[in-house]
């Protein structure tokens, strides 16, 4: 029993932890739309995307491998963007060169119902105890700080045409 309980509390823990390294946001627009607000929003802050993949795209050519597995949540696409900073990056390695694997950073949006979600590893989160983690915490602001200005962007874009 006693067992039971404590691996209860620990899978709830996991769970929690999984759940605060991740952020994520809502956009008000379809994929598409909000892919292309999130790019340039990201740029805007001198975050240089320099590659993109389109996951959905990759799963919808295997649909039929998958079978009844492909694309269980009915999303509307999954789509990937990784970005990094020169200044950024090097600011990580001076601090602790272990904290390059954030670099370069990547988030992932998908449809679902008409909206856009972006998820995003925080590198705070993952940098929490590294003399790298005051810079891996301006860069989440960054990222938020794009992501919250792409979706004020889209919100008026949707605003006007109401």
């Amino acid at each position: 029993m006693r067992m039971t309980i404590v691996a209860l509390l620990l899978w709830g823990v996991a769970g929690a932890a999984a759940a605060a390294s991740v952020a994520e946001w809502t956009l008000p627009a379809p994929l598409g739309r909000a892919w292309m607000a999130v790019y340039q929003a990201l740029e805007n802050e001198r975050l240089w995307v320099v590659f993109e993949a389109d996951i959905g795209g990759t799963l919808e050519s295997m649909a039929a491998r998958l079978g009844e597995d492909y694309n269980r949540n009915r999303l509307e696409g999954i789509r990937s963007m990784v970005f990094c900073s020169a200044r950024h990056a090097n600011a990580v390695a001076n601090a602790d060169p272990r904290m390059l694997a954030l670099c370069p950073l990547h988030l992932t949006l998908y449809g679902r119902d008409g909206q856009t979600h972006v998820v995003f590893v925080r590198p705070g989160v993952v940098a929490t105890g590294s003399p790298a983690a005051p810079v891996a915490a301006a860069l989440e602001q960054k990222v938020g700080a794009a992501i919250e200005a792409a979706r004020r962007r889209l919100a008026g874009v949707a605003g006007e045409a109401r």
